[in-house]
């Protein structure tokens, strides 16, 4: 499966994800993608925002 940015085989530096369903996820909690997109613009609170990088495996 393809996602929105190219991944990779090494983690992004400063990032954890737990989310072991996504496409860029690497074991031990990295994100393999290039670069991540976090969603909206004005979010007020953790609870608002939405990593818009994902892709279900």
């Amino acid at each position: 499966m393809e996602g929105r940015v190219e991944k990779r085989n090494k983690p992004l530096s400063g990032v954890k994800c737990v989310v072991n369903t996504c496409h860029y996820y690497i074991e031990g909690d990295h994100c393999g993608a290039h670069q991540i997109e976090i969603q909206p613009r004005n979010a007020r609170n953790t609870q608002e925002t939405d990593c818009a990088t994902f892709i279900m495996k």
